[in-house]
């Protein structure tokens, strides 16, 4: 008895020091902000300043708190260096001395602050005002020649691990699990909304269907207001939604038109590359080991920081990864929607726009 007391309390006293040369350690990593500067970018992909922003703002606006073990801007670093290389395993100084456990605490922690409502509304929000609009419209006019266009709007697989439930919903036709995960964006990759709700095998049309955005410029439109988005064919045309016209007359205006559109969409192709490179744990080889719903947040999250990145003006990371059209293209297997009389109505009603927009080349 007297030796499984001295086993215990050898065992105790060892358990005991490793939490203090944690703890110990976790105190020094406070100055992890004594780093040259273009190592901390490499590392957290932000600049300390918009890191420093960002604190007070999680601080200000959420309930992100840090504790006497692991302050805030730790907590902070970790989730930042999880985003940006998809992986727990890759020691960087500031999850060195933090369990596996305790790391994936503080990842979820802080993606969830970055849900925050308040965040959200502040970083991600499509244009309310004429005002808004009309600057966007200008520059895509100015860019790409293309007139009334005040964003780009796309989807991107995201992988996951084969979900638990409903894993059918979730299965793409590239052959893995994903969510499909559309996106608005403007001539300066700027996200302006985003829909993380659904699988990889939701066609994209129907996300569409499905965003609040579609309402909105639907609204727009019956408002007397001609902007639209600009969309590949596996999304439906409407007045608010302009497509490209396949197999266009050489040297006519719809190949024109086409032309130009192609070089405008090219936006939301760039911003998918640019999150991605950013932030690495939405890369295909990655693939989040999370359920679905913390999957989205995830997302969403890297979503945020991707509009802070930007207007931060931080230049985007010099080991970019080829991505490929195939990674984001799903337009070759779209299916259509149903032809009701309300779809034939807008759809005639789109093609006649689509008419004006040419005219007007």
């Amino acid at each position: 008895m007297h030796t499984l007391r001295l086993l215990r309390a050898a065992h105790n006293e060892s358990v005991w020091l490793r939490r203090q040369k944690r703890y110990n350690y976790r105190q020094t990593m406070e100055s992890v902000e004594d780093m040259p500067e273009l190592l901390f970018v490499e590392h957290f992909r932000l600049n300390k300043s918009t890191f420093r922003r960002l604190c007070n703002d999680l601080r200000v606006h959420t309930s992100l708190r840090g504790s006497k073990e692991i302050p805030l801007k730790i907590k902070v670093l970790t989730a930042l260096n999880f985003l940006a290389t998809g992986s727990y395993q890759r020691i960087v100084g500031v999850s060195q001395n933090l369990t596996q456990r305790t790391t994936s605490r503080c990842v979820r922690q802080v993606v969830d602050a970055l849900n925050h409502p308040t965040l959200m509304s502040k970083w991600i929000q499509f244009p309310q005002t004429v005002q808004e609009r009309s600057l966007i419209k200008e520059e895509f006019q100015r860019k790409y020649n293309l007139p009334g266009v005040i964003g780009c709007i796309d989807c991107t697989h995201i992988a996951i691990v084969k979900p638990s439930e409903e894993e059918h919903a979730f299965y793409n036709r590239k052959g893995y699990h994903s969510l499909n995960v559309q996106m608005v964006c403007d001539h300066n990759l700027k996200i302006m909304n985003i829909n993380a709700k659904f699988g990889g095998a939701t066609h994209d049309s129907h996300i569409w269907s499905s965003s609040l955005v579609e309402p909105y410029m639907r609204h727009l439109h019956e408002s007397g207001e001609h902007v639209w988005l600009l969309g590949d064919s596996g999304y439906p045309q409407r007045p608010w939604l302009m497509t490209p016209i396949l197999n266009a007359p050489h040297g006519s205006r719809e190949e024109l038109y086409t032309t130009r559109h192609v070089q405008a969409r090219t936006c939301i192709e760039r911003c998918f590359g640019l999150l991605k490179t950013r932030w690495r744990c939405l890369l295909r080889d990655r693939v989040l080991h999370y359920h679905p719903n913390v999957a989205s947040k995830i997302t969403l999250a890297c979503c945020v920081l991707h509009n802070i990145s930007l207007h931060a003006h931080l230049p985007a990371p010099s080991d970019i990864p080829v991505t490929t059209v195939d990674d984001n293209d799903d337009s070759s297997t779209q299916t259509t929607q149903s032809t009701t009389t309300e779809n034939r109505n807008e759809l005639i009603r789109g093609r006649a726009m689509l008419n004006y927009l040419i005219s007007r080349l």
